[in-house]
């Protein structure tokens, strides 16, 4: 019963680390939705299936997500691939109609049964390349010491009585 109990214990543990807030969503993806205030819509409008409104300047775009209320996880992998949508038409300051375009046909996607690595693959990328976060860089490894050479093994001298 104990081996049971901390199986699922240790299986849980990557999908709990994995979970995603409210606050950290609308952070992470300020920057494509062009402000804080369309990023909250974003995110709530997708974690409750509810009426999203964009803006910019004087401009408004408003739509429904057709997928109904997600989780937060599911929001963050939208809005991923919408990102991932977006650079692969090498856009990078989305206006309100192109996000919610991009929104929009990734959701339509899911709603068609779609899983999302096979929505992942037709704007050419996987899931790990989407969701890997760009804050992290590569830790630099020093550079291993060359070996000093070994010195050559002197040759052995020849026994008397042997080698007849």
């Amino acid at each position: 019963m104990l081996k049971k109990n901390l199986i699922a214990l240790l299986l849980s543990l990557p999908l709990a680390a994995m979970a995603q807030s409210q606050d950290q969503l609308v952070e992470r993806y300020t920057s494509l939705a062009g402000s804080k205030e369309n990023a909250t819509s974003l995110v709530t409008g997708l974690r409750d299936g509810k009426q999203v409104t964009l803006k910019r300047g004087t401009t408004t775009e408003t739509f429904t997500p057709t997928t109904g209320k997600m989780g937060y996880g599911n929001v963050d992998n939208a809005l991923a691939l919408a990102e991932a949508s977006l650079q692969q038409k090498k856009i990078s300051n989305p206006t309100p109609a192109q996000l919610e375009a991009s929104v929009t046909e990734v959701l339509k996607m899911r709603a068609d049964g779609m899983g999302w690595g096979q929505i992942a693959k037709r704007y050419d990328t996987t899931m790990g390349a989407v969701k890997r976060p760009e804050k992290v860089s590569k830790v630099e490894r020093p550079q291993k010491p060359e070996r000093p050479e070994k010195p050559e093994r002197p040759e052995k001298p020849e026994r008397p009585g042997k080698g007849r």
